[in-house]
């Protein structure tokens, strides 16, 4: 008599059912950080929006003397980017450059899209503050020193935003 022997073909339910579940168990965790690595890169481009202002907003202060008026007329700048709404400048109006000034006195001020602020509200916001006694600026969420009303969460600025312009 011939015995057959028959081979496994396939899997078994039990091994599919094990295989999703780990897929699922991967899924949520991977989700939350990809979502949180996205608006990180959407305020990547906000910060890289502001820091382009730099140079020009210096060349205007050594021309000038004065805090400009307008991005877009005074400086020819971008103010906004597929995720940045607008960039502001405050004061929003053209006055003399105070050289003493400390943070706080002037910055240029990105409102985000899609990328809610640290309260939960719409547009977040992040910051490139000025000191005119140093001339130096510095990427900052600090509403104190740099003109941010609605700051976005810590986690989601590049580490050189995360603390006080004073701080850095």
């Amino acid at each position: 008599m011939l015995t057959q022997i028959r081979k496994q073909k396939g899997f078994t339910l039990i091994e599919l059912m094990i295989v999703v579940a780990i897929i699922g168990i991967l899924a949520a965790v991977a989700i939350p950080a990809y979502t949180d690595y996205l608006k990180r890169s959407k305020v990547g481009e906000a910060v890289s929006l502001m820091g382009g202002l730099k140079s020009p907003m210096e060349e205007y202060f050594g021309a000038e003397s004065v805090w400009p008026s307008s991005i877009t007329s005074d400086l020819g700048g971008k103010i906004k980017g597929k995720y940045t709404s607008l960039i502001s400048l405050v004061p929003a109006t053209s006055q003399a450059l105070n050289t003493t000034a400390t943070w706080g006195t002037y910055s240029l001020v990105a409102a985000m899209k899609d990328v809610p602020a640290e309260d939960g509200t719409a547009e977040g916001e992040v910051g490139m503050a000025y000191n005119a006694a140093t001339k130096t600026w510095a990427c900052t969420t600090n509403t104190a020193e740099s003109g941010v009303t609605k700051p976005l969460g810590s986690g989601l600025v590049p580490s050189n935003c995360r603390k006080a312009p004073s701080a850095q």
